[in-house]
């Protein structure tokens, strides 16, 4: 179930009308940190993880 391009646009505008061309940049920003922040707790855990296994085999 794919979004074709007029559905893409359509939510594209209600995000718009919803949060004004103020917010937006504002709003986009928060959420490229929220990404990042994420991306780098997993990192965190998968290093965490590998550093547990390579004690219980020693």
């Amino acid at each position: 179930m794919a979004l074709g391009t007029l559905e893409i646009v359509l939510i594209l505008f209600i995000i718009l009308l919803l949060f004004g061309p103020k917010k937006l940049p504002e709003l986009a920003r928060s959420i490229g940190k929220s990404v990042s922040a994420y991306k780098e707790g997993l990192n965190e855990s998968d290093v965490t993880q590998k550093k547990k296994k390579t004690k219980k085999r020693k």
